[in-house]
């Protein structure tokens, strides 16, 4: 850098620095209209400010040092940073109800309010719904889970990984890139809580464990990683009894694979079944009931899930992913960026939890 060009920077610094302690916050869109700079230089000049430890950079702007919070969670963020924290989940009736809960619930604590927008699982390109939240002029944020079996889904990731705007995933993970730069994000533990159930099934005695998921659930994999994760641990061979995934109840080909479950389960002398998700496991219990199977002294069964499960009779042992903590731990990374953009990516998983009712019990 040139004489000059020092002296001009070091101007723009100490016109910062006095705004800020007369303002105690600025941004960087008044800064550069007050000062004629582009927004770039500005950027450039807060980030040497905060390297010196005058000043705490956050989105959008600068507070002065003193207003940073020595919290790794972020306390309610100051009138100049808030706004709407914009949201896009695949689903408005399962599953991400008490997600979204959640997400208002921590959004609220933190001077924020959330703007939701649904898609559906079989989304081609979420990317113009996301869009459409980055127009709003309050969205600070997106808090979003795109369909992973988008055919732009990795461009849709891509895409975010670029934004200025702090984007978390939901119920989604992502690296990008050849150094492959983790995208921030907040997921259930759903291999850990398929394993849970496998051992609590083990404790009761059951040594043939099977599993059923939904063809067209991005959890299903995970759920299947943790039951055979679980039975490799426990000495038990996956390869003995049930492991199939079924169609949507309702759907072309649901009653053939109901009867091919139970085919296999007589076949293998499978005792106990996981099975992902709610409405399949019911689907399962009833159809038990039709061929004879007493549910849970002739098959013990576990749902995975836990939207409607307790509902059921009987009600059903499930395993319960921590759907309102989720949407929580999501909003709380979204404000700890805002207030600090230079902190290292936080990827958080939350552990989902067991429930035993009335449909497991020791094999017969």
């Amino acid at each position: 850098m040139n004489p000059e060009s020092r002296t001009l920077a070091a101007g723009r610094r100490a016109s910062i620095l006095e705004a800020l302690h007369r303002e105690g916050v600025v941004r960087i869109s008044d800064l550069s209209e007050r000062m004629g700079v582009t927004a770039v230089t500005l950027r450039r000049d807060i980030a040497h400010l905060a390297g010196e430890g005058l000043l705490h950079r956050v989105h959008g702007g600068a507070t002065l040092r003193a207003a940073a919070s020595p919290s790794p969670e972020a306390p309610p963020l100051d009138a100049a940073h808030r706004g709407a924290a914009g949201m896009l989940v695949p689903s408005l009736d399962y599953y991400w109800p008490d997600v979204v809960r959640g997400a208002e619930e921590e959004a609220s604590a933190h001077g924020l309010r959330v703007l939701l927008r649904g898609s559906s699982y079989e989304s081609a390109d979420d990317r113009p719904q996301l869009e459409r939240l980055l127009d709003n002029e309050d969205v600070c944020g997106l808090i979003a889970a795109p369909s992973p079996t988008a055919p732009s889904a990795a461009a849709t990731i891509e895409w975010l990984s670029t934004l200025d705007t702090p984007v978390v995933l939901v119920e989604r993970v992502a690296a990008v890139g050849p150094r492959q730069a983790v995208v921030e994000s907040v997921v259930s533990d759903h291999a850990l809580g398929a394993a849970m159930a496998v051992h609590h099934l083990a404790s009761l005695g059951h040594r043939k464990v099977g599993v059923v998921t939904s063809e067209n659930s991005p959890t299903s994999p995970h759920v299947h990683r943790g039951w055979s994760d679980a039975c490799a641990e426990l000495g038990f061979d996956p390869g003995s009894t049930v492991d199939t995934a079924v169609p949507r109840p309702g759907t072309a080909g649901w009653d053939a694979a109901l009867d091919e479950v139970f085919d296999g389960l007589a076949a293998t002398g499978t005792t106990a079944v996981l099975v992902h998700a709610d409405t399949e496991a019911m689907a399962l219990v009833q159809r038990a009931e039709q061929r004879g199977v007493r549910v849970p002294s002739g098959l013990s069964v576990v749902a995975y899930d836990d939207e409607v499960a307790a509902l059921f009779t009987p009600a059903l042992t499930a395993v319960r992913p921590p759907r309102r903590s989720i949407g929580r731990a999501a909003v709380s990374l979204l404000a700890a960026r805002l207030h600090d953009p230079d902190r290292p990516t936080h990827r958080v998983v939350i552990t989902p939890s067991l429930r035993v009712r009335d449909s497991t019990a020791p094999p017969a």
